[in-house]
């Protein structure tokens, strides 16, 4: 007598960033819900407001851990192991308060080179004529060259380390030999950069570092994995979030009409984050011991995944979650920042960092609208975020 398996929904599930995924709506009714992961794992995927949030802030659900050996994958790792817990590292290295000052928007003068940079950008956008690419020709290199800025390593050196962010954050079910090859150069570069006299930023205080005794416990390899990691999650995240911002502009007339109407850009901020799709897999946790969350029993050992978007789309938190409302009193409960020990400590940098690219494009570009149909745009697939390929567009 043969015995039937249950056959596990495959996650991530839609890459298309201009609608919430249809999936969405089904797990309202099962918030906790076994899936199958791109490695081939069995994971809980979490997908209420109330559950996530739980997750994201009980220590008895691991960000670390899930990339202890033998632990259930929801891909294969890009970079080593033990920089998973990038922050944490970041702090027990004592290194937090030299990185915090670093991303800080009220640093002196990063915010008028923000809007500097965003208008030289724009500039040449209205200067090369329609069409226009808007990743290559804006968010990349807005979001590139403000890294690069806090790093202080040259900005024309910002091309040459995206190149690895197309492989860093791939979703892949087994390793990619691209992936180590772009970790190695990428760190042999900024620990050039440590001995270079021209280095300024984030990187020359790290190398000041070596001459105190307090911290004899550095090698030059900790120091680059700094720079490279905050180059590469920091890039990405928000030229990822800002190029479906933009996505939004350019695809809802509800989202552009706010944007332009009394509360402006800043305003509507938090909701512009709240219904952003950009984040195209789930936040993993690992059980480190039993846990009843909602209705179901997770073992010790088991993967979770924390989905944001449906977390920010739920009802029973954000009514009419599918309308755009700047005024909505709770939108900044939003889970796009993560939450509990590893709520993204760039929050501040990451909003401000949008707001003015943003206010920047709609007031010198009044006009800008997709120069191909929506249904055209093509969606990068099996990515940490959701992407369009080539984001063309005409004023």
């Amino acid at each position: 007598m043969s015995v039937a398996v249950e056959t596990l929904p495959a996650f991530p599930f839609d890459w298309n960033g201009t609608r919430l995924p249809a999936e969405v709506e089904a797990l309202r009714a099962e918030p906790v819900r076994k899936v199958r992961t791109i490695a081939g794992a069995e994971a809980w995927l979490v997908s209420s407001y109330e559950l996530c949030r739980q997750v994201l802030e009980d220590p008895r659900f691991s960000l670390k851990d899930t990339s202890a050996p033998g632990a259930p994958r929801q891909y294969a790792l890009t970079i080593p192991p033990h920089v998973v817990n990038n922050m944490g590292n970041i702090t027990g290295a004592g290194l937090r308060k030299a990185v915090m000052k670093a991303i800080n928007p009220k640093a002196p003068g990063l915010e008028e080179w923000l809007r500097a940079r965003a208008g030289e950008l724009v500039d040449a956008l209205a200067a090369e004529g329609a069409p226009a690419e808007l990743r290559t020709a804006f968010t990349d290199p807005y979001s590139a060259g403000l890294h690069c800025r806090m790093l202080g390593i040259p900005e024309e050196d910002g091309s040459r380390l995206l190149r690895s962010l197309d492989v860093a954050f791939m979703n892949a079910p087994q390793e990619i030999e691209a992936a180590r090859l772009n970790w190695d150069r990428d760190i042999a570069y900024m620990t050039e950069r440590l001995d270079d006299p021209a280095t300024g930023g984030l990187m020359a205080e790290l190398a000041a570092l070596r001459d105190d005794p307090e911290y004899a416990h550095l090698t030059d390899e900790m120091l680059a994995t700094v720079g490279v990691t905050l180059f590469g999650a920091g890039v990405i995240s928000t030229a990822g979030f800002l190029t479906m911002a933009l996505v939004s502009v350019l695809t809802r007339p509800d989202v552009r009409d706010a944007l332009a109407g009394g509360r402006g850009v800043t305003g509507a901020m938090d909701e512009l984050l709240r219904v952003n799709l950009s984040i195209g897999d789930g936040l993993p946790r690992l059980a480190l011991e039993d846990v009843r969350l909602g209705d179901v029993d997770v073992r010790a050992g088991e993967l979770l995944l924390v989905l944001v978007e449906a977390a920010n789309h739920d009802p029973a938190h954000f009514p009419e979650p599918l309308a755009f409302r700047p005024e909505r009193e709770n939108a900044a409960d939003h889970l796009s920042f993560g939450g509990g020990r590893h709520y993204c400590p760039a929050t501040a940098l990451g909003k401000r960092h949008a707001e003015i690219a943003l206010e920047t494009v709609l007031e010198r570009l009044p006009g800008l609208r997709l120069a191909v149909p929506a249904e055209q745009l093509v969606w990068r697939t099996n990515f940490m975020k959701r992407l369009p390929e080539r984001l063309p567009v005409a004023w």
